[in-house]
């Protein structure tokens, strides 16, 4: 799931007038269930929950380790920012293969040209125009691994200040370490901050080093608490299903009943998920 933030994009639709709520309800409902069933748990950094941003427009712009960013955003949008409404560009052609998507907030850009550009920055400037909307974005623009350094941020993602001077940009980590089981962890983390109008009266290179800088440090930061693999650094907003799956655990829970034990289906009995 490629959510981008895009170099020239050409905006395809109106995610305003296309926003459904009930369908984000229901969806969400869906990713959770998804979610449960392919990864073990999805977990917050005590240090990096989100704060009180007041009413302004967000721009929350992550790094872009995986298919996963996508679902991260949809399910860390309705557990800790409810009730602002979620937006997101998407490649137009990979939009496609998930057409449903266009009513829960995504919308389609296809890059290749100035004029492209413009209309997804005109866009975007819309969306950020009321208190209770936010713009989620991958500011790579592409996949990049959680090691790369310095962080990549795609041009469409420094021009935007100059767009929405009144938002917050706020830095989103994301990485999907394996601990001890089966299924990988979603680990995640919010960032310092960052005035819009303070990147505004940046000159863009300036701006695209600061915007780097800041999820840089977020993410060198989460990646401490993973390399340590204590939940208890985490806040856990989501647990999936634990163990194996399969017919292996009938056996282990026909043993712990013989046997009078507790069964637990976790690798690591001593590891937590939450």
């Amino acid at each position: 799931m490629n959510a981008i933030a895009p170099r020239e994009t050409r905006a395809t639709e109106d995610p305003i007038a296309r926003y459904d709520p009930r369908r984000m309800a229901f969806f969400h409902f869906w990713f959770r269930g998804f979610f449960r069933k392919h990864m073990r748990a999805c977990r917050v950094a005590r240090w990096g929950m989100p704060r009180e941003y007041g009413a302004r427009p967000l721009v929350i712009f992550a790094n872009h380790p995986g298919w996963w960013d996508g679902v991260a955003f949809m399910l860390l949008s309705q557990l800790l920012f409810r009730p602002r409404r979620m937006f997101v560009p998407m490649d137009a052609a990979a939009l496609a293969r998930y057409p449903f998507m266009r009513r829960i907030g995504v919308f389609g850009i296809e890059g290749g040209t100035p004029r492209g550009a413009v209309a997804f920055l005109r866009l975007a400037k819309e969306v950020l125009s009321a208190p209770d909307r936010m713009l989620w974005m991958n500011a790579p623009g592409r996949f990049a691994d959680v090691r790369e350094r310095p962080v990549p941020i795609a041009p469409g993602m420094t021009r935007l200040a100059e767009f929405a001077p009144e938002a917050v940009f706020v830095p989103l980590a994301l990485d999907y370490p394996f601990w001890t089981e089966r299924k990988a962890e979603m680990l995640c983390a919010f960032g310092e901050p960052v005035e819009g109008s303070t990147l505004a009266a940046m000159d863009r290179d300036a701006r695209a080093e600061a915007l780097s800088a800041a999820l840089a440090a977020t993410m060198d930061r989460l990646a401490a608490d993973a390399v340590a693999r204590d939940p208890a650094r985490f806040e856990t907003v989501l647990r999936g299903q634990e163990g194996m799956g399969g017919i292996f655990p009938l056996w282990r829970r026909a043993v712990a009943v013989v046997r009078g034990r507790r069964y637990d289906p976790r690798h690591d009995d001593r590891q937590e998920a939450g």
